[in-house]
């Protein structure tokens, strides 16, 4: 977790540690009002307005109620942004692990996308998986699926751990841009294709970006009928790819060096990473 400078030096919390008693409705209090209900304002408002105009003020007044009354339920607005981070992972579509049947390859894809598509739709929630522990039980089912499908690829116990990261790093990294981008594009009042003919206008015929602009033009996506978004949705795919690929890979570097063969395949041992502490 991140620490802000407000939280420097302090010891991580999470709402999801503290053993709070449960609310019991005075008199006073607004009827009707619940933490569920208070968790799913928040989320309205962060989807709408974004993180930074978030305040409990603002909360308490899109709920027609006192800002005292929401801290009846909750003891900060760290404790409430957590909330909100696990009611959307609730959103996440599990693989069905029943299905003895199933490709773990597929299953990876699958989670991988779903955690594509969360992280778009909310697109401060990206912040907030740097600031936080994020372990509440709808993340924590996210996570804990991820790691049985990784436990079904035949990858070491030592490797998964690296494996989820490279892929759900690259995941969180290139949904973090994208979503940057989509919000410059609206507070800017235009459209991301809008907005990517115009850094190809701006730098066309210079010769710094000759090169780049030759790779774009010969990319299979450089199609007149092609979207911006749609070609960042075939790049996300492609870059997926490679990531299971490498993992395959991998898992086969793991079984000839434990059968004691050659890797010919994956390259040679001085190729692979040293993996010896620093001192």
């Amino acid at each position: 977790m991140a620490a802000t400078s407000s939280r420097a030096g302090k010891q991580p919390k999470s709402v999801w540690l503290a053993e709070r008693p449960p609310v019991k409705r005075k008199a006073d209090q607004p009827a009707g009002l619940d933490l569920d209900k208070i968790v799913a304002a928040t989320v309205r408002l962060l989807d709408a307005e974004g993180l930074a105009k978030f305040s409990m003020r603002r909360l308490a007044a899109e709920l027609g109620v006192t800002a005292m009354s929401v801290y009846w339920y909750v003891d900060t607005k760290d404790d409430l942004l957590e909330l909100a981070m696990d009611a959307v992972a609730g959103e996440l579509d599990l693989p069905d692990e029943s299905d003895e049947q199933a490709d773990w390859r597929d299953q990876l894809r699958h989670l991988a996308h779903e955690y594509r598509k969360l992280l778009l739709a909310h697109t401060w929630l990206p912040r907030l998986l740097g600031e936080y522990l994020n372990f509440g039980p709808r993340s924590m089912a996210f996570s804990n699926a991820t790691l049985r499908v990784m436990a079904r690829s035949g990858l070491s116990k030592e490797s998964t751990s690296g494996a989820l990261a490279a892929v759900y790093q690259f995941v969180y990294g290139f949904c973090s841009i994208q979503g940057q981008h989509r919000a410059r594009c609206r507070a800017e009042g235009t459209t991301l294709d809008e907005y990517f003919h115009q850094v190809v206008q701006a730098v066309q015929g210079r010769p710094r970006f000759a090169e780049t602009m030759e790779l774009s033009v010969n990319a299979t996506y450089a199609r007149a009928d092609m979207s911006a978004e749609r070609m960042l949705d075939e790049d996300f795919a492609f870059a997926l790819e490679l990531q299971i690929a490498g993992i395959e890979a991998m898992r086969e570097r793991e079984r000839a060096a434990a059968a004691g063969a050659p890797d010919h395949g994956a390259g040679s041992s001085a190729d692979q990473p040293d993996r010896t502490p620093p001192r």
